[in-house]
């Protein structure tokens, strides 16, 4: 039997054949692509010759490709469509491929090719792009401890394999518990608030689980739930909060808590071998924000008058609720809606009628990409996806020349994790010949047969943001594979998925995709006009309880190897409490034991990048409305200098030359109403 991965695959854009691939492809193709890659590695470091960028940064940069393959097909599989047999050979794999990153990252001779080239980089005649290469390769393998001594790296590896495993059991734990913890309503009256496209959606998830006559309401990735903004049942939001605040953390098998101490405690100690003061500053070393003081000094400056506004508003809706009961986390939602249409006259369920699902991408997402960038999009119904859901779409510029694919995965199922991402399965580079394939993932519940998938307005603006990932993937043009697409610093990679969010409710984008799904009749321009006149409505509490996490992930990381941590939950509570950010009824978006992006997402110390990036982006917006907004010109622009170049420059240099200047932070305070 051939296996599909041996060999790149020949259909269009190098889309992997999924109606070839079964589970028996994965492990030997893992197997063998790891025995490659480090027979790779050898010829490259066993060299005798003096190193030069053709001789050992041009075969790194070739090298790797069957285990590239194979992996971005499995761990997209993994997320998206996991099986029993997928968690198992993710938890195989795990250990493995970190012993195979530290087997290359971690070798001596290597390391002294590229310590040689490093140091003779501005005599090479290379061009920028390659002398970048080689600063690259340098940080990352000098941060990842390819200095230490052959003890010290014995130890590191240790530490690098158990935090990989203990990622993936994490990441299992919570899947399996947030399946468990689905709400069960047995009645439909209990769910008075939620539109027929939500009741259709919860008995659909009920009878997939054979649970006909009942309905059911599956959890999302935060702490919060789309339908708290709308169940007039008060019993039934604090049930779907409670469940959703106790995942993996009510003493069962998928309990989070020990592994979270766990990995805490292995990255303090990484980080004290690797000779930092702690893992936040090993992760920030090599971002744009270099410290983690200068991550807090942000943070802080932004918790105070979060924490002030969050407290207003918090009056507010206890002043409608008046003295029935005292404001709790579970009514926040529902009663923000409340005030919002009484001071505002806004209610954003009013706005579901107008947000279809398919409207709202082809008419919306793909709407604004074509008029700022000339991009067109052609469903290719002949290509197989990893799931019979998923949709192919080629990409194609203004000239009908290729972009690459783009794969559309929207609903919700047991199998794919919470929330919503992207995902590269082919990224685009010269040296190769490498085009683009990339994956938006989402997590929207699926109604019936023949009934409309009607969005919320944080679903609609998710679809914008995951796309603006989407197309940074899509868009990238790089020589080297290692700088293809979305391969930037971490706290760099959020801007130009917010920057794209800008387009949701840009007027003429709007006017083509907010039509009512059963009249036709445009969504009413005063809508609009009340949301933009309450913009920094709520913003407290939506700031607050993002900073809270932000600030979580990094009390975490900036643990010392001596500390002890022995209680996750006063753990947290404490570190909450020191933020000033310890109000109950703003709880954390993520809490420890669930908070993937951390514990298993690569975000660990990063949390913060959404913000960080948002200043960016916030003042992206104000360029964009400086210079006309909604054209090619400023499309092409953006295209050219931040999203084209991938990584293969320094992002904040990039920025600089498209904006002319560093970012300034004031459009961010404006837009969260901090000043």
């Amino acid at each position: 039997m051939t296996n599909p991965f041996f060999a790149p695959s020949e259909l269009p854009f190098g889309l992997p054949p999924f109606a070839e691939i079964t589970d028996d492809h994965y492990r030997p193709a893992f197997d063998k692509g790891l025995e490659d890659h480090l027979a790779e590695i050898a010829a490259v470091a066993e060299q005798a010759d003096l190193a030069t960028f053709e001789n050992t940064m041009i075969p790194l940069e070739r090298g790797g490709q069957l285990l590239e393959r194979v992996a971005n097909v499995f761990f997209n599989k993994a997320s998206a469509d996991s099986t029993d047999f997928t968690n198992d050979l993710e938890e195989e794999m795990a250990p493995l491929l970190a012993a195979h990153s530290d087997a290359i990252r971690l070798n001596p001779k290597l390391y002294d090719r590229i310590k040689s080239l490093h140091s003779r980089r501005s005599s090479l005649g290379l061009d920028p792009e390659s002398v970048y290469l080689i600063e690259r390769y340098y940080d990352e393998f000098t941060v990842a401890g390819a200095g230490l001594s052959d003890a010290d790296k014995t130890t590191l590896r240790d530490y690098n394999q158990q935090l990989a495993t203990l990622g993936t059991k994490f990441e299992k734990n919570l899947l399996a518990d947030t399946n468990d913890l689905a709400v069960v309503v047995d009645d439909v009256t209990e769910l008075e608030g939620l539109g027929a496209g939500e009741i259709s959606a919860a008995a659909e998830a009920a009878k997939e689980r054979k649970l006909d006559g009942k309905y059911l309401i599956t959890l999302v990735l935060p702490t919060g739930h789309p339908y708290l903004d709308s169940l007039t049942n008060r019993a039934l939001r604090e049930k779907i909060m409670t469940a959703s605040r106790s995942r993996s953390s009510r003493g069962n098998d998928n309990d989070n808590r020990n592994i979270v101490l766990e990995i805490a405690s292995i990255r303090a100690k990484r980080a004290a071998l690797l000779g930092f003061e702690n893992h936040a500053a090993v992760v920030t070393s090599d971002e744009t924000a270099k410290t983690p003081e200068a991550v807090d000094a942000m943070l802080r400056k932004l918790a105070t008058p979060a924490a002030r506004n969050a407290k207003a508003e918090q009056k507010d809706l206890q002043d409608v609720i008046g003295r029935d009961f005292e404001l709790q986390s579970w009514d926040w939602a529902l009663y923000t809606e409340k005030v919002r249409k009484a001071k505002y006259d806004v209610d954003t369920s009013e706005m579901r009628p107008y947000f279809e699902a398919e409207r709202v991408l082809q008419d919306g997402v793909f709407f604004a990409a074509t008029k700022v960038y000339g991009i067109t999009f052609t469903e290719r119904k002949d290509l197989v996806a990893y799931h019979p859901e998923v949709r192919v779409f080629e990409v194609s510029n203004e000239d009908g020349s290729p972009v690459g694919l783009f794969l559309y995965d929207l609903y919700t199922r047991d199998s794919k994790r919470g929330g919503a991402w992207m995902n590269s399965l082919i990224s685009q580079n010269t040296l190769l010949g490498n085009p683009t394939t990339v994956v938006n993932n989402h997590n929207v519940p699926k109604p019936a047969a023949g009934e409309p998938t009607l969005l919320t307005y944080d679903e609609v603006n998710t679809l914008f943001h995951e796309f603006g990932h989407a197309l940074h993937g899509l868009f990238g043009h790089v020589t080297y594979p290692k700088f293809a697409g979305t391969n930037v610093f971490r706290d760099f990679v959020e801007f130009p998925s917010q920057v794209n969010e800008m387009w949701m409710l840009w007027p003429e984008v709007l006017a083509s995709y907010a039509v009512h799904h059963e009249t036709g009749e445009p969504m009413p321009q005063e809508f609009v006009d009340k949301l933009q006149a309450s913009s920094s409505f709520n913003e407290g509490f939506a700031t607050s309880e993002y900073l809270t996490a932000a600030l979580l992930d990094q009390a975490w990381h900036r643990l010392s190897p001596d500390t002890v941590v022995t209680d996750v939950a006063q753990f947290e509570a404490d570190a909450i409490a020191s933020f000033g950010l310890d109000n109950p009824a703003v709880p954390t978006r993520y809490s420890s034991a669930y908070f993937a992006h951390t514990f298993s997402g690569g975000y660990d110390a990063g949390y913060y990048s959404y913000i960080w990036s948002e200043v960016l982006d916030a003042d992206t917006v104000e360029w964009f409305k400086e210079n006309g907004g909604l054209t090619r010109a400023n499309g092409d622009r953006f295209r050219q200098r931040l999203l084209g170049v991938g990584g293969s420059k320094d992002p904040l240099e990039a920025y600089r030359d498209f904006r002319g200047r560093d970012a300034e932070i004031q459009p961010l305070l404006d837009r969260r109403g901090l000043n």
